[in-house]
């Protein structure tokens, strides 16, 4: 898939930084992760739907940010909650991932 799917590209910054090491909520409760999504609007380092807290979907709500992309090794895939689609950006910069 490509970004043409998502029409919310315009709020991918691609100065985020990544918040944290882990999801961020889980290191500040003592929770556990499985996977992790950095925010594409602000770098808010949350878990996926597999975890137990599932910090990223809670984030989209909270904050309303429609993108998330992978922060695993190897993985350069995003998702738009918005547009419920997942899709791959020809030519973005390399994915953050946590070590």
């Amino acid at each position: 898939m490509n970004g043409s799917t998502c029409t919310h590209l315009a709020a991918v910054d691609e100065d985020a930084v990544p918040s944290a090491e882990g999801c961020e909520d889980c290191l500040r409760t003592g929770g556990r992760w499985v996977h992790l999504r950095m925010c594409s609007s602000c770098g808010h380092v949350g878990c996926c739907d597999s975890s137990p807290s599932t910090h990223a979907t809670a984030h989209h709500r909270s904050s309303g940010h429609p993108l998330v992309r992978s922060y695993e090794p190897g993985e350069e895939w995003y998702w738009c909650y918005s547009d419920a689609v997942g899709f791959h950006r020809p030519g973005a910069p390399s994915a953050p991932s946590h070590p």
